[in-house]
């Protein structure tokens, strides 16, 4: 999994195609808890422990929910959905994604090989190797890899504090606070990151936007133990008649989202600013989408519907714009997106 496009993919999370496939949100401290008391420490020392920190063997649950106020390919639009979560603490894991109508994704590491099964269609993929297989939006079932690799890359851009402790699946926190520096161009107000106290993981990510009081995006624990796991969570045997196919010729399909595939985007600028961009193939832009009532509509069409038309040095297009991100879609197929004003990515695209 590529942990740059990774990280930045939560950075741009909200934007019309959907390059964060999941929100996730863990269950706050209670109204009026008394926030625990922890040792002292610093913004720098917390951030280095957390980068620092070994992943032990654990069990959890996570749970998802979405706020970010459009429909978006690859996003549940309602809440409820979970994940669980466990790892042996040397690299193997198993996630178990809920699906958002039917069927279960359960994605098997067992150290040398990882293993897609879909409850739904009965289909297998097996990949050789432990970084094939899993989505970026299968990666954000895993808060703290995820926030680990969104402190890494912003944490130049930012400016670091620590806004006391909490509680996070019935465990004491510290609540470590990102905030862009006055240079940074985004419409995002800060990231909000609960790190455990005990073995410094991430427990909790949360994204909030300028002139929203509640978060945009979260990735956290409802639930969290550490300890052994059964070594038996970690092995996968296809299910009888279950269809097995190569991850290398699969891999379009694992992904869940082909069109973001195909996108083949590209990373513009860095930190808050951060842009990806990319071109929608020919042959979807001529290809009519169909609609509620059954007709099919123009995709251009159908963007007209969700943004609003603009001009500029790109040509002309429509941009669309969320709580936490806007998206820009040209006439001739490209594509901008990021948690940044439309004005940043109209010059990310007039460079290409």
């Amino acid at each position: 999994m590529d942990r740059k496009r990774t990280a930045l993919g939560i950075a741009a999370a909200g934007t019309a195609t959907g390059v964060v496939g999941l929100v996730l949100l863990a269950t706050p401290a209670g109204a009026g808890e008394t926030p625990p008391a922890l040792p002292e420490t610093t913004p720098e020392a917390l951030v280095q422990s957390v980068l620092d920190a070994d992943v032990p063997a654990l069990a959890g649950t996570v749970e998802l929910t979405n706020d970010l106020g459009l429909p978006i390919p690859g996003v549940p639009s309602s809440d409820g959905h979970m994940a669980r979560v466990f790892t042996d603490g040397e690299g193997r894991f198993r996630l178990a994604l809920e699906g958002e109508r039917s069927g279960e994704r359960t994605i098997v590491g067992d150290g040398a090989t990882t293993w897609v099964w879909d409850s739904k269609d009965r289909s297998v993929l097996r990949f050789e190797g432990m970084e094939h297989g899993v989505t970026p939006q299968d990666g954000l079932a895993d808060p703290a890899t995820a926030s680990r690799e969104l402190v890494e890359l912003m944490r130049k851009d930012s400016t670091i504090t620590i806004d006391g402790t909490a509680r996070v699946a019935d465990r004491p926190v510290y609540q470590l606070v990102l905030t862009p520096k006055p240079t940074e161009r985004t419409l995002l107000r800060e990231v909000r990151v609960s790190v455990d106290e005990a073995t410094r993981l991430p427990l909790r990510l949360e994204v909030l936007a300028n002139g929203q009081a509640e978060p945009a995006l979260s990735v956290g624990f409802s639930d969290f133990d550490t300890g052994a796991q059964d070594p038996a969570l970690f092995r996968f045997t296809p299910p009888a008649g279950a269809t097995v196919t190569d991850g290398a010729q699969g891999s379009k399909h694992v992904e869940g989202n082909a069109l973001l595939e195909d996108l083949d985007l590209e990373v513009v600028g860095e930190g808050w600013d951060t842009v990806l961009v990319g071109k929608v193939p020919t042959q979807i832009m001529s290809t009519p989408v169909p609609s509620e009532n059954g007709d099919e509509t123009d995709p251009m069409a159908l963007l007209s519907q969700f943004g609003s038309e603009v001009t500029g040095e790109f040509g002309t297009g429509y941009a669309i714009t969320t709580k936490v991100g806007t998206a820009l879609v040209t006439t001739d197929g490209r594509v901008a997106l990021g948690a940044v004003p439309q004005q940043v990515l109209a010059e990310a695209l007039a460079t290409k």
